[in-house]
């Protein structure tokens, strides 16, 4: 990946469109934001991406966002590939009231099992050094023990981005093929086994800004009859995977592993 252009602050609005839609989308927005280099010659303009999401034995942050919790967070880590030499970002991502708010910090992937194991968060973990990275992964750290949370679910899609030339006050990003599946385990790897798609072929549209709602993002959506919506990933994906799979008695949903055990015990 390039440049970190993290917008650490901003405001969202969320939209599920069609692929027709999309691409008539795609010429409009290129008179306003550049395509993100990371989509430069790739099909559709897209790069990957992929989350390892955490949550409590309880599912806490599933159903602080079920329940329309107004001061939240998930915690996730964020991968685009599966070199070694390229780091895992550690995110904190944090709503209070309508606006967003991100804290991450990259990390070296060697070190990333461990760190969820419960090693202290130390400098040396981090690929990019600096006190606001380090703080970024201590807080991490500090709210994944207090919650007790590990890894639940695997989510990926691939992302059509476009952003200002010269600053992140916009950012606009079409999410295609969203898949989840359960992950259990600190496996951060893009190769996905089982994976369910969560909106079918449709598209996650975002729109997002730092300040302002830009007039012509108020364009946009008057030209396209867009009808904002919610459309989290990570609650729409477990949702989806808890209509689908077997439940523990506590709501948690069975692994692969612990699935094939239950039906060779009822058998």
């Amino acid at each position: 990946m390039g440049i970190d252009k993290l917008q650490a602050s901003r405001f969202e609005q969320k939209y599920i469109i069609n692929e027709e839609t999309a691409l008539r989308l795609r010429e409009f927005v290129r008179s306003y934001l550049d395509l993100d280099e990371n989509g430069v010659g790739r099909p559709d303009y897209s790069y990957p991406v992929h989350s390892l999401y955490l949550d409590s034995p309880a599912s806490t942050m599933y159903w602080q966002t079920i329940n329309g919790t107004k001061n939240r967070f998930k915690l996730r880590l964020r991968f685009y590939n599966d070199n070694p030499e390229t780091p895992i970002f550690f995110e904190i991502k944090r709503r209070m009231n309508n606006c967003i708010f991100k804290q991450r910090a990259a990390v070296n992937r060697e070190e990333a099992a461990s760190l969820l194991s419960g090693a202290p968060p130390e400098e040396a973990h981090l690929m990019s050094k600096g006190p606001k990275a380090l703080a970024a992964l201590q807080t991490f750290c500090h709210l994944m023990a207090e919650m007790q949370a590990t890894p639940k679910a695997h989510i990926a899609y691939l992302r059509e981005a476009y952003v200002p030339p010269d600053d992140n006050s916009a950012r606009l990003t079409m999410d295609r093929l969203v898949r989840v599946e359960p992950e259990y385990k600190a496996r951060l790897s893009t190769h996905m086994r089982h994976p369910t798609l969560v909106w079918g072929q449709n598209i996650v549209l975002e729109l997002k800004f730092t300040n302002r709602f830009p007039s012509w993002f108020g364009t946009l959506v008057r030209i396209f009859g867009l009808t904002q919506c919610g459309a989290a990933k990570y609650v729409d994906g477990v949702t989806l995977l808890n209509q689908k799979q077997p439940l523990h008695p506590l709501g948690e949903p069975l692994s692969l592993e612990d699935h094939h055990d239950s039906e060779m015990k009822s058998a």
